[in-house]
């Protein structure tokens, strides 16, 4: 018989407003990604200068782990995996990265930006920032994928790869941008079921 797992709290980031738990965190009158995430993460009052230097999908990651994770800070067994999911992968930089390339009489690319050409160091900038050493996976998807996210996890879970799993759907793509993360583990109220999901994320 399957163990059964639970989401133990959920983040959504989308149109200029942060809910956790349905809870309306923050909210700002300017929706534009560079300027929102700044905001929020002035917000949140941390002392992280490195955060001014990613890209806005490592931004959007960053916010919405920085919620879920909070409780889990002073946890010294804390062990938890990342498995994220777009539909556009590092698009949003990829072309920041071909503008600066594209002018040959001007040539000059931007190591600052080629780093972030893989959507998975967004996973990377979360794990430094909270010291994660677990499993960790970014998958592409045409639309947010609840079967394959609750699966994995689960798979991560019953094999004792991680005792929590940080989960989601980041997605940053010109002026558009979506945050959907979750952490799940054998602690909570909502079961981790593709259905209860996929309910979450359709709210």
């Amino acid at each position: 018989m399957n163990t059964q797992y639970y989401i133990q709290s959920y983040c959504k980031i989308k149109e200029a407003c942060i809910t956790l738990n349905d809870t309306l965190v923050f909210e700002d009158q300017n929706n534009e990604p560079k300027s929102f995430f700044k905001n929020a993460y002035k917000n949140l009052e941390l002392k992280y200068a490195k955060f001014f230097k990613m890209d806005n999908l490592s931004k959007l990651s960053f916010l919405g782990a920085e919620f879920l994770l909070q409780d889990n800070e002073n946890d010294a067994e804390s062990n938890t995996a990342i498995v994220l999911s777009n539909k556009a992968s590092s698009l949003d930089t990829d072309r920041k990265h071909q503008d600066s390339i594209q002018d040959k009489a001007n040539y000059f690319p931007s190591p600052a930006i080629f780093v972030y050409t893989l959507p998975n160091i967004a996973i990377g900038e979360i794990s430094i920032r909270h010291q994660l050493k677990s499993e960790n996976a970014f998958f592409v998807f045409d639309t947010f994928n609840a079967e394959f996210l609750c699966n994995y996890a689960s798979v991560l879970l019953d094999k004792k790869k991680a005792k929590s799993v940080l989960c989601g759907w980041v997605d940053v793509d010109n002026e558009n941008y979506e945050g959907f993360m979750y952490l799940v583990s054998r602690n909570g109220k909502i079961k981790h079921t593709i259905k209860e999901l996929t309910n979450i994320y359709q709210k």
